[in-house]
């Protein structure tokens, strides 16, 4: 947690704490005033009119006292107790709210992320429902409803300034409404849609420091209570943070497009530079991805593997296509494509993979001549798949064969050319009916 939202926290705890003692403080002094004034004015009087022993005198002032004491304990206690509630509730929320900010910063997904948020903003303030609108062209944009009758929510547009919703982000500022009924930025066509009366609501902007990218409204507070200061506190920082994750996504999803588009242009200029290598490297990157479900590898080491695969070749580019297959040409497109590929930052991961898919098991490959486990695994999954593209492709280069041959060329040179493990794991999972043309 920032030292901003440590700061109010504790200055909340401390207000609390601060209040409880001076309670008891005036209690104290009550009980203390009370006994002064029994033994300055009522003793002698009640004594007198009363013919009190002294014994007996004694014995009462000590019995009010005690009486007095026990009334000062219990309402100290009492509130001693609910100071003791309240740091727990707060200590509660502070530690959910920490493990709930990691959980936002390690996501990637924006949709995921959004449910996620509405759901710990529900959680956290026991809400009867919630939504989540984002600026989107000007206008603000349902992207997650919780409620009775909010399916149908996503993707309705508000339009700027509209609601309490629209009122929190045009000026950034967060609203607490006890009483909807009794404040005139109530929309019930924007802040009315959940499916349930709508008696209170708590409405925080998503702000960085830049703009207001969004709202998170929660709408009625469970059992009739009002959404107080502290829940204003905790959900503005959550909505903080949230607005952090919400702009990292966008990034993340911006770059992988541009990954996507980037990779799409590569593979479309292989295949116009050299035709016999036309959907070569689609299918290798197939059947590749096929090992790797074997494999049971994570999705970010499948998803390395699949685009090493999709690349492995494009090296090819800045080779004559006219001498592409000539031994000594042909051998320098490994490190031609690892040289291209390394200085771009989110490809230079698989930059090794591509450079390596070329050595062979038994260290007489190029261009390192690397033996076993030293070559890279994605590198001898890439080895496999590609020479049983190539041996059984009608566009190859090669002569085809069929798929039992290419299967029983691969197993003839495990061991030398390739993994023997991983040729027994393709045979394995590759089936004719999976062979792409």
């Amino acid at each position: 947690m920032s030292d901003d939202g440590r700061t109010s926290d504790n200055s909340a705890i401390q207000e609390i704490i601060r209040k409880t003692r001076l309670s008891i403080a005036v209690i104290t002094f009550v009980i203390v005033t009370l006994f002064a004034v029994i033994v300055r004015y009522l003793y002698k009087p009640l004594a007198a009119t009363f013919n009190f022993i002294p014994d007996v005198s004694i014995s009462l002032i000590v019995g009010i006292t005690f009486f007095l004491s026990i009334v000062g304990l219990f309402l100290s206690l009492r509130m001693s107790r609910q100071v003791l509630r309240i740091v727990r509730d707060y200590g509660s929320r502070l530690q959910k709210l920490l493990n709930v900010t990691k959980v936002l910063r390690e996501e990637m997904y924006e949709d995921i992320l959004l449910e996620k948020v509405m759901d710990n903003a529900l959680s956290m303030t026991n809400s009867d429902a919630g939504c989540i609108l984002l600026v989107d062209d000007g206008k603000l944009v349902f992207k997650v409803a919780k409620g009775e009758e909010s399916g149908d929510l996503a993707g309705a547009a508000v339009e700027p300034g509209r609601g309490i919703a629209g009122w929190v982000a045009e000026r950034g500022t967060a609203a607490r409404v006890p009483d909807v009924a009794k404040d005139n930025r109530f929309d019930p066509e924007v802040d009315g849609r959940m499916g349930c009366v709508t008696n209170s609501i708590l409405s925080v902007p998503f702000k960085t420091s830049s703009e207001v990218i969004g709202v998170l409204e929660l709408v009625n507070k469970k059992g009739g209570y009002t959404y107080r200061e502290r829940d204003e506190e905790i959900i503005t920082y959550l909505a903080e943070q949230a607005a952090i994750s919400i702009t990292k996504t966008r990034f993340y999803e911006d770059q992988k497009n541009y990954e996507i588009h980037l990779t799409d242009m590569l593979l479309e200029a292989i295949d116009f530079h050299i035709s016999e290598m036309k959907g070569h490297s689609r299918r290798v990157a197939r059947y590749s991805n096929r090992i790797a479900k074997s494999l049971d590898m994570s999705d970010e080491e499948k998803k390395k593997l699949y685009f090493a695969s999709l690349l492995h070749d494009v090296g090819f580019l800045k080779i004559n296509s006219d001498h592409a297959f000539k031994r000594e040409e042909f051998m320098r497109h490994p490190a031609v494509g690892y040289e291209m590929i390394k200085p771009i930052n989110f490809y230079s991961d698989i930059a090794p993979f591509i450079l390596h898919h070329h050595e062979w098991y038994d260290g007489n490959g190029y261009p390192s001549r690397l033996k076993g486990d030293d070559i890279p695994l994605e590198s001898r999954i890439i080895c496999i798949a590609e020479a049983f593209d190539a041996m059984i492709s009608t566009t190859s280069y090669r002569v085809p064969v069929s798929f039992d041959e290419a299967v029983a060329e691969l197993k003839r040179k495990a061991g030398t050319q390739f993994d023997p493990w991983l040729v027994d794991v393709f045979a394995s999972t590759v089936e004719p009916q999976h062979v792409m043309q």
